[in-house]
């Protein structure tokens, strides 16, 4: 079945060993497709993908065609995205200035993007989307007032010059209490219950896999790594593969739940309905 997930040091190590063959698979195997993360969102969206990650903005969407893996998610304390600027800011003014800037975004199903609109309602005319990566150059090169950071940037943005303006994931940790809730693994109703649950089972048995045998992976991550640096890729993979990865919890639902209700209360979700888990 097709397989996608991002380039990034916390995916190509949850999925390591499964694409590999470094574990049982009870008999299923997968086609792996490594895009962009909003290139994912967009491939589901379309039904491209039989299993996938998937951000948690774009999942309000989709619903009625795929559930929700509890193993395999981005989700936890510290790790929310930053908005980040050439010089520092005021954050009592960020608000009222956020209206008036162009802000690159890594996409705009990104639950990034999500947050957000949900921290300053009205910004959707300011956004430029744009690959992750290519954040943080047009920021320094004046192409943009402020980017939205995830992944490694979240590591690196000093590195341009750049300041943090606001880390959205202290906002949502202040405000509901929860861990933020960042992307998932989804995978296709139609795959039926049993397939899907052993499509879960490997993931978890992946992950574990990978926690087990941490050099193994070391070649495969750095070959997809945006950033090569191995302090960085280490700090990418222990801040995003955390006890919610391995499975979601109560918390980690309650964290998803939540910003579903968010979203559907802003007009910024098509559902208000709960996220259906498997």
């Amino acid at each position: 079945m097709s397989l996608g997930y991002s380039p990034c040091p916390n995916d190509t190590f949850i999925f390591y060993a499964l694409v590999h063959g470094r574990i049982e698979t009870d008999g299923l195997s997968f086609k792996e497709q490594l895009a962009d993360v909003e290139a994912l969102n967009q491939k589901a969206l379309g039904g491209q993908l039989d299993v996938t990650k998937i951000s948690f903005h774009a999942y309000c969407r989709l619903r009625d065609e795929y559930v929700l893996l509890r193993s395999g998610a981005a989700l936890g304390k510290g790790c929310g995205p930053l908005l980040v600027g050439r010089e520092p800011m005021d954050p009592s003014d960020l608000p009222d200035r956020l209206k008036k800037m162009k802000i690159a975004i890594p996409g705009g199903l990104t639950t990034a993007s999500l947050l957000l609109l949900l921290y300053g309602p009205g910004q959707r005319g300011n956004t430029i989307p744009m690959i992750f990566s290519d954040i943080m150059p047009a920021v320094k090169e004046g192409r943009a007032d402020a980017g939205l950071v995830i992944h490694e940037g979240r590591f690196t943005f000093e590195n341009y010059g750049l300041h943090c303006l606001l880390d959205l994931g202290q906002w949502w940790e202040r405000e509901t209490g929860r861990p933020i809730p960042l992307g998932g693994i989804i995978a296709k109703r139609a795959l039926g219950e049993k397939t899907i649950k052993s499509v879960q089972a490997a993931i978890r048995e992946s992950i574990l896999y990978s926690i087990e045998n941490p050099d193994e992976a070391r070649a495969y991550i750095r070959g997809h790594a945006q950033e090569l640096e191995d302090k960085v890729i280490q700090s990418h993979i222990g801040l995003y593969v955390n006890d919610h990865t391995l499975w979601l919890g109560d918390d980690g639902e309650r964290a998803i739940e939540e910003l579903f209700r968010r979203a559907a209360e802003a007009g910024l979700s098509k559902t208000s309905s709960k996220p259906i888990f498997i």
